[in-house]
């Protein structure tokens, strides 16, 4: 009797450890923030404007320092008044990268902007004539093996 049972409890142990043992059909690829902007009436050029100096100057200087991968800016046909017209993507090597990003970036924004987190921040209040964020999605890239 001793016997079957050390029978089974191997038995249940091989296939646990098989189970265990099965791989994912996918890998996690790199971190996505997508941000929702939509832009006011008649300020379109006037925010491309801002996105093409200190937005761009930003992202160049985080992609520099290795913070990010890659950034796009996107435009969109929104199907009722209020989606989104254009989408800010930052492309992050991974989850861990996001830890601690605001004081990573603080040196880099204070460099490329030559303002303070204050001033920073009452300069983004001010673009609310321009745009409104909607909001930020962030996406995950799950490459299939």
């Amino acid at each position: 009797m001793k016997g079957i049972r050390i029978g089974i409890a191997a038995l249940l142990l091989a296939i646990v450890g098989v189970a265990g043992a099965q791989e994912r059909r996918y890998s996690e690829g790199p971190v996505l923030a997508v941000t929702s902007v939509k832009v006011m009436d008649g300020q379109f050029e006037n925010y491309m404007k801002f996105l093409d100096g200190t937005y761009k100057a930003s992202m160049d200087a985080a992609k520099k320092a290795g913070l990010i991968l890659d950034y796009s800016v996107f435009n969109a046909s929104p199907r009722n008044p209020e989606d989104a017209d254009l989408y800010l993507v930052v492309t992050y090597p991974n989850m861990a990268t996001l830890d601690g990003m605001d004081q990573k970036m603080d040196p880099i924004m204070a460099s490329v902007t030559k303002m303070d987190v204050v001033q920073r921040d009452e300069a983004s209040g001010k673009r609310t004539s321009m745009r409104t964020i909607l909001g930020t999605e962030l996406i995950r890239e799950l490459k299939l093996k």
